[in-house]
């Protein structure tokens, strides 16, 4: 299926990764319905950032109404669902909230999508569904371990998704992106924590655990691995996994965005931002060889390069004010 010319909603478009792949799909000709979650102040989050919004439509509303998702969906021909409640550390305080929108939420749009006949619905998960890694590089058949909230309810979305298609024969794609990372990240991630801590003129950098790696790759290559995923002929029932084969412990990207930025740096422990120990994602390297072989994709931004990009992005200040660099944002 070529995206360019098809009816495509975006849920969670208004979020970070939501607004690289709506802006994506609009530059690839697609006819983007983008959801931003409803608030009375009309503002749209990060699309109000991108130069095709006039190219887009922007509607408003809330997945966790199944009366308002059925209307969603109305003549949409591929879904990527990426709207959830995303923040591990919010997720302990409030796990309810979780079931309600990731749970809830994807039951409600999945049944919308069937009803409407969605010829792809491209369901979002995560790396984190997997816990920490019981081998590397991690492949789709590795077992998941709920190791948060979070990642409970997304396993249970996953499955409440993937339960369509067996059930009902509703066409569900599984996509799960390792890390991204890249302009517009929320500042509850630990790339743009270090970057707008160092560019605000801290040199002593607030973290937790150092030692966990992460396979990050950057927002526009998760962007074009989504469409890939949606243009492939057939992948229905399946997951595939969308990472750079890479992995950078905490420690050793603390260093490498001090020497990009050219600033003296040092990370320092502190203890608010450490998982309960259990709950502690140790390590997460993404085998990407089953999307590859599928589709021919795999992401091609160096983490020197996407790094360097995400920093001249924060840099500016305009952009650097919105975020609190001094507080820690769950």
């Amino acid at each position: 299926m070529d995206i360019q010319g098809k009816r495509v909603l975006v849920t969670g478009a208004d979020g970070f990764i939501g607004s690289h792949l709506t802006e994506t799909l609009a530059a690839r000709g697609a006819r983007v319905r983008a959801l931003s979650q409803y608030n009375s102040f009309n503002f749209w989050g990060w699309l109000e950032d991108i130069p095709c919004l006039n190219d887009i439509e922007v509607v408003t509303g809330d997945i966790r109404d199944a009366h308002f998702c059925h209307e969603l969906c109305r003549d949409m021909e591929v879904v990527f669902h990426l709207a959830a409640l995303i923040p591990i550390p919010y997720s302990y305080k409030a796990p309810d909230s979780y079931v309600d929108t990731n749970v809830k939420g994807t039951l409600y749009m999945v049944q919308a999508a069937r009803q409407h006949g969605v010829r792809k619905f491209i369901q979002t998960s995560t790396s984190e569904v997997y816990g920490s890694a019981r081998y590397v590089p991690i492949d789709e058949n590795h077992p998941v371990t709920p190791q948060s909230p979070y990642s409970a309810s997304k396993i249970a979305s996953d499955a409440m998704a993937m339960s369509f298609y067996y059930a009902f024969n509703t066409p569900v794609t599984i996509a799960r992106p390792f890390n991204t990372y890249g302009p517009r990240q929320s500042a509850r991630a630990v790339i743009p924590t270090i970057i707008s801590q160092v560019a605000s003129g801290q040199t002593e950098i607030q973290l937790g655990d150092l030692t966990t790696t992460r396979d990050f790759t950057f927002a526009l290559d998760t962007a074009q691995g989504f469409i890939a995923i949606a243009e492939m002929e057939g992948g229905e029932g399946e997951t595939y996994q969308i990472g750079t084969n890479n992995e950078i412990p905490v420690g050793g990207l603390v260093e490498l965005i001090g020497r990009l930025m050219d600033r003296p740096v040092r990370a320092v422990l502190d203890p608010q931002r450490i998982r309960p120990e259990k709950s502690e994602v140790l390590r997460l390297n993404c085998n990407n060889a089953k999307l590859k072989t599928a589709t021919g994709f795999a992401p091609a931004t160096s983490i020197e390069e996407g790094l360097t990009r995400t920093i001249e992005w924060f840099q500016n200040p305009v952009n650097l004010k919105k975020y609190k660099s001094h507080l820690y944002n769950v």
